[in-house]
């Protein structure tokens, strides 16, 4: 008897470590494939354990990708240590019921072997990234997609989205299963497989932008402020001497970017000491500077998470997707007291209320995004076609030298292919980066290092596919590929047309 049939719950829970593997820092993006393609083997060998097998799956990806949660809440809650692993553990249990309900849904497809391969399984695995990317605020962490974007799959990106890569390489897992199972599907499955990754080598060829103005000279400041001292208020003024150290020695950049709540006070209230010399300097030499800060509404009882610009002229844009029990807390009334339990500072945000996530830093449109927002591809795709370049705001301190910033930046870059704009990234204590439109990793700075990240990039123009119909045509996509295997969902006929094929 095969290991699949004699302890399949062990062989999901390692396929689910396995698939952690394909994400950042590790990038062994073939994981992404070989991980998904055991848990379908199992699927169809385990029949009635669809529920069981995925939730285990769930737990071992889950329970291996996201422990950076708990690095924040131990280091900064002032809670213990208990509680940090509990509440990780909850959390991970909730985050593995998603592959429960996924093994679930492909079990009301009484359909042939091949058809679940190939229509069931990839159509419910990207429905249910989706329906988690935005279910209760949605996390969109660990989706399929962003593990390639260093392969051909990439190319699907800018026509499809995150989800759509997420598609094509779910959708390889099954072709694949179907290469190494003898009969008559093996050569089509081979063609598919051809097909698929020859058809995203060909559109990463595709220019689907162009430079729209002279190139921009840039530097990312990355302070390096460890995290339990940001907030204390005799660390503001060496803190604010740092940033500004840093920026005058590179006056006559075109624009030089500070990380999300770089000033760690209310923008009112160092404006007349502090920003406004600062911003002599600034137009003196033809400088363009964007900073994150505290900014209090006009009248004095709501705060935003922002970024501000300042140069020839001042804007802003407020963070408009807040973290839940972060930066703030859902279902109030019923909640209230818990984030001050933690101790988190700064924790009762207002969303901003732009329509779109745009701010002008001198001559150009910029699509913002401030820490997690860019995890959401649709959500920064609403700042085309008006952005030139896109900037995301970091301050990934809270998760030290854990996964988290590296799958970070490997989420970021996936939101640069989509929209095929330049992106800088500007972190506290890193990863500052710069990608190019392709999804390119062109620069990066080392973790836990104070540092200046200079480079060039181009103002684009032009939109995408992605950027223009949003999920709407990758969802067309997952529901043609259910509709292959609901003729025979629950009918008689199935085991007569071979449901074991």
């Amino acid at each position: 008897m095969s290991l699949s049939h004699t302890h399949p719950g062990l062989i999901a829970v390692l396929a689910g470590i396995l698939t952690t593997g394909a994400f950042a820092p590790f990038a062994i993006w073939p994981l992404a494939i070989l991980g998904p393609a055991l848990l379908f083997q199992l699927w169809l060998k385990n029949p009635g354990g669809g529920f069981r097998l995925g939730f285990f799956f769930g737990l071992g990806m889950m329970g291996t990708g996201v422990t950076w949660l708990h690095v924040s809440i131990a280091q900064f809650g002032n809670i213990g240590w208990f509680l940090p692993i509990l509440i990780t553990l909850v959390f991970v249990v909730l985050m593995a019921l998603y592959y429960g309900l996924l093994g679930w849904l492909s079990e009301r497809f009484e359909t042939p072997d091949r058809l679940k391969l190939l229509g069931v399984y990839p159509a419910l695995w990207v429905l249910v990234e989706w329906f988690r990317g935005w279910f209760l605020s949605g996390f969109p962490w660990l989706e399929l997609g962003h593990a390639q974007i260093d392969t051909p799959l990439a190319g699907f990106g800018p026509l499809l989205g995150g989800l759509g890569v997420s598609y094509v390489t779910a959708l390889s897992a099954g072709l694949g299963l179907l290469v190494l199972k003898p009969g008559k599907a093996r050569p089509f499955a081979i063609s598919g497989l051809m097909g698929i990754w020859l058809s995203g080598w060909g559109l990463l060829q595709v220019q689907w932008s162009q430079q729209s103005a002279e190139p921009i000279e840039v530097a990312l400041v990355q302070g390096n402020i460890p995290q339990e001292e940001k907030w204390e208020l005799d660390q503001l003024v060496p803190s604010l001497t740092l940033y500004a150290r840093l920026t005058k020695e590179n006056l006559g950049t075109d624009l030089i970017v500070w990380p999300e709540t770089a000033v760690s006070a209310f923008q009112h209230q160092v404006d007349e000491a502090f920003l406004q010399p600062l911003e002599q300097e600034l137009k003196a030499r033809g400088t363009e500077l964007v900073f994150g800060v505290v900014r209090l509404g006009e009248d004095g009882s709501r705060y935003y998470n922002s970024m501000v610009s300042m140069g020839k002229l001042r804007d802003h844009y407020s963070k408009r997707h807040l973290v839940p029990f972060t930066e703030y807390l859902p279902w109030k009334p019923i909640l209230t007291g818990l984030v001050d339990f933690f101790t988190i500072p700064m924790s009762d945000f207002t969303p901003g209320s732009k329509p779109k996530p745009l701010m002008r830093v001198g001559e150009h449109q910029v699509g913002m995004s401030i820490c997690y927002e860019d995890a959401f591809g649709t959500e920064m795709a609403e700042a085309l076609p008006e952005a030139a370049y896109l900037i995301n705001a970091s301050n990934d301190a809270w998760f030290g030298r854990s996964l988290a910033p590296h799958q970070h930046l490997q989420i970021a870059r996936m939101r640069a292919l989509e929209t095929s704009r330049y992106l800088l990234r500007a972190t506290n204590t890193g990863i500052s980066a710069i990608v190019g439109p392709d999804g390119a990793l062109l620069a990066r700075t080392p973790l836990m290092q104070e540092t200046v990240l200079k480079g060039e990039i181009l103002p684009m123009s032009g939109i995408t596919p992605f950027a223009r119909f949003g999920n709407l045509p990758i969802l067309a996509l997952l529901s043609l590929g259910l509709v292959i295997g609901f003729p025979c969902a629950s009918a008689k006929t199935c085991g007569r047309t071979g449901a074991a094929d």
